[in-house]
């Protein structure tokens, strides 16, 4: 069975870059003779909000992009990836991390090496706690996330690592992964028990994604997401990873950055066709 996903964070509102990827998925299954879930990735407790669930739907709506079957919501299923951040820690390939962004941060030192998002590679601090020690602050309640041991985990699953990429024609081809690039990544936040790259993977399995399409920027973090879903027995989808979306600037359309959001295009007049039109699908 052939099924693709559209996964937004309601932290903002919808612009073109999410409109353009939104598009490719449904030409993908379209092509393809699949179908395109829609899943919504409000992990984030503060910046996830109601109301801007309700806006993408309505955005999507008016894109006049069909979705099958029922929306999952990532905030509904915390306990599935709590089991399997505790299913990586009972094996020994994770370990709670007591460290704050700035302790790391610290730690790493003034030329740390870095990850492929740009941030300094986790030192180890808390790999090396004593058991009794971890123990008891886990018992006193020390606000922790969970990081994976890299080194444990690639003993697991030594590879060598590779993923099937989808091309714009649809052909699969094999493209190489380095998950070591990452670290001890952390699969789970002190304020919430995932991260991105653990309930990705296991929303992917539980929806039965066989094709991921997404931006360019996640094209490193396949490399981690294919070393979870061997650590966790999942099958691996097809990747195709799109270009993104610039501004006049050359940098990519951010919520963040203020970019020109879809209800603003929509206020504006413009139509359905336009935008299409615009991202090359009229």
């Amino acid at each position: 069975m052939i099924r693709l996903r559209f996964a937004p964070s309601p932290n903002g509102r919808l612009h073109l870059g999410h409109a353009y990827s939104a598009l490719v998925s449904a030409d993908f299954a379209d092509r393809l003779g699949g179908e395109l879930a829609l899943r919504i990735e409000d992990i984030d407790p503060v910046r996830s909000r109601p109301e801007l669930i309700s806006a993408i739907e309505a955005d999507l709506a008016w894109l006049e992009i069909g979705f099958s079957g029922p929306v999952r919501h990532q905030s509904r299923h915390l306990s599935a990836y709590r089991d399997a951040v505790e299913t990586l820690g009972a094996r020994g390939l994770a370990y709670p991390c007591f460290c704050s962004r700035a302790a790391v941060i610290s730690a790493a030192g003034p030329e740390p090496a870095r990850d492929p998002d740009g941030s300094p590679l986790y030192p180890g601090t808390c790999r090396s706690l004593a058991s009794a020690e971890r123990q008891s602050r886990l018992a006193a309640g020390g606000a922790h996330g969970w990081r994976l041991d890299m080194g444990r985990a690639l003993g697991v699953a030594p590879g060598p690592h590779r993923f099937r990429c989808l091309d714009t024609a649809c052909i699969e081809t094999s493209h190489p992964a380095d998950p070591a690039r990452w670290g001890d990544a952390l699969i789970a936040r002190r304020d919430v028990p995932t991260s991105y790259h653990l309930s990705v993977v296991v929303d992917d399995a539980v929806q039965a994604i066989s094709h991921v399409v997404r931006g360019a920027d996640l094209l490193a973090a396949t490399d981690l997401h294919i070393l979870l879903q061997a650590l966790l027995g999942l099958d691996s989808p097809a990747y195709h990873h799109h270009p993104l979306i610039l501004d006049a600037d050359g940098m990519k359309l951010a919520k963040s950055r203020g970019s020109e959001s879809l209800g603003d295009l929509r206020e504006q007049g413009i139509t359905p066709t336009e935008i299409r039109r615009r991202l090359g699908f009229g």
